[in-house]
């Protein structure tokens, strides 16, 4: 067998056979993708991945560093293509973080913060690194019920005890509203000693709170707002859009970038303003759950999605409250179905209400997706497509029609709308999640659960919201309230046994 040829470009002649992709980083261009809004000006890490891909697609690299797969194709294919790490990659290993600390200074100044850094690892890390900012272990922090899973398992790593607050339901909807300010105010007044809260704003379905308020009621109690805004990364780039959270107040915030913008999986911000958060300590809980191999591609798509909000985000973000908007509009007028509006609901999230047409979400959602129209969320009773920054009339309109013909497919008798036990658990906790996730513990049968304490996160999915944290007591409500999940087609996540069977309880 002979040598594997290898040019050093991005494909060699292996990878340019009948079966593989011809150019699959666009690197020929003919369409002026790579750049297609000419961001790179603005934009040091986009600027330094296109110098980088432009070098070894014209072979002029013979790459003695990581990743293994050296921007060749012909060994596991284009999956890897365009792959850039930081290091080596974008800049030298001694001066890449030269670049970043560039870039992440264009954030901050975006969204007027005086500290920010660049996750490769999403929201997820952001929201464990603020908990590793804020107090020690044992310290109590106010925290939203409606939290994402990423912040429990930021309460098990700093060793926190959650106070925790909830949203009232809306009872025609059956959907979660904000956490009232007065609902904080009493639990900071009730927990006197509480390090931070921490909300989730927007939350999962879209509910926006009075933040401005919340910010106050954290600041007259001498502790920072810490906000989860993973889905708000356009918040405050158009006078119809809510501010975003540093603007309402708040000390620190976690975006995800690839979620309302048009960056790579994975991408999100952290950002503070560092009155109330100390900045050294920022950067160690920052690093202390930070991969030291973080990829240059992710990176380079925050920077873009940053230059790109900064000078266009207005117009992209009137685009996209007028296609909502207008998608609301004949989702209103199907009979039976309905959406979520109303002034606490973020105007660019489109849940749709299915219960009045009697068609059952799952229904729906697997005639989108045969449609090839996956949707972000369906439970029984709703569906919930993400609208973004990259969605024009064309595609929301498709969408909108997909989605009413599939509800017409499916439409029966009209029934009310059952809230998610997602939305409506009292947690009962026994111990602080740090306590339960390293106390020795056992397997039981499910029926012989309730009374005893949960060594497990269990939650519906979507939304991944917890309805049992590890430290909470078990009781049969929970169990009926998530067993009624499976039996509508739902899915339990996190869980051990995700049939319920049986669960994972601190040990007697």
């Amino acid at each position: 067998m002979g040598p594997i040829m290898h040019t050093g470009r991005m494909g060699g002649p292996a990878a340019r056979g009948a079966s593989a992709p011809r150019d699959p980083c666009g690197l020929r261009d003919p369409r002026g993708l790579r750049d297609p809004r000419g961001l790179r000006g603005d934009a040091p890490l986009l600027d330094a991945w296109l110098k980088f891909t432009e070098q070894a697609h014209a072979g002029s690299l013979t790459l003695m560093s990581v990743p293994g797969h050296k921007q060749r194709l012909d060994l596991s294919g284009a999956v890897v293509a365009g792959d850039v790490p930081l290091y080596g990659g974008l800049d030298t290993i001694k001066h890449a973080d030269a670049l970043l600390a560039q870039a992440q200074r264009r954030a901050a100044a975006l969204w007027g913060a005086d500290w920010c850094r660049f996750s490769v690892a999403g929201s997820t890390h952001g929201n464990q690194a603020l908990a590793l900012a804020v107090g020690a272990p044992g310290d109590e922090v106010v925290v939203t019920r409606m939290l994402h899973r990423s912040l429990l398992a930021g309460l098990v790593l700093a060793g926190l005890r959650p106070v925790w607050v909830r949203p009232e339901v809306d009872p025609r909807s059956g959907m979660p509203t904000a956490v009232a300010v007065d609902t904080v105010r009493a639990a900071l007044a009730a927990h006197p000693n509480a390090r931070a809260v921490f909300l989730g704003d927007p939350s999962y379905a879209g509910a926006v709170g009075d933040l401005a308020g919340h910010a106050a009621a954290a600041h007259d109690a001498g502790v920072p707002l810490i906000v989860d805004a993973a889905w708000a990364a356009h918040f405050g780039f158009h006078p119809d859009l809510p501010l975003h959270a540093l603007a309402a107040g708040a000390d620190a915030m976690v975006t995800s970038a690839h979620k309302a913008l048009p960056a790579h999986t994975q991408a999100a911000l952290v950002l503070a303003r560092t009155g109330r958060l100390d900045p050294s300590r920022l950067d160690r809980a920052f690093e202390a759950t930070n991969t030291t191999s973080p990829a240059g591609t992710i990176m380079a798509s925050i920077d873009a999605a940053r230059a790109l909000l900064a000078r266009d985000g207005r117009d992209l973000s009137a685009r996209l409250l007028r296609v909502v908007a207008a998608a609301k509009d004949r989702l209103q007028a199907v009979p039976g179905l309905g959406v979520l509006d109303g002034p606490w609901v973020e105007p660019t999230k489109l849940v749709v209400l299915l219960a009045g047409t009697g068609a059952h979400g799952h229904a729906v959602e697997a005639d989108l997706i045969e449609t090839g129209m996956p949707v972000e969320m369906a439970d029984r009773d709703t569906v919930v497509p993400i609208m973004t920054l990259a969605d024009d009339e064309a595609t929301v309109s498709r969408f909108t029609t997909a989605l009413i013909a599939a509800v017409e497919r499916h439409r029966s008798a009209p029934r009310r709308p059952a809230p998610s036990v997602a939305w409506t658990v009292t947690p009962r906790p026994a111990c602080s999640p740090r306590e339960a996730f390293f106390a020795p513990h056992e397997t039981v049968k499910a029926d012989a659960a309730p009374g005893r304490v949960s060594a497990e996160i269990i939650a519906p999915y979507p939304p991944g919201v917890p309805v049992l944290a590890p430290g909470e007591i078990v009781t049969g409500d929970l169990l009926d309230g998530l067993r009624a999940v499976l039996a509508h087609g739902g899915r339990v996540a996190y869980a051990a046994d995700p049939t319920l069977a049986t669960i994972h309880v601190l040990r007697s």
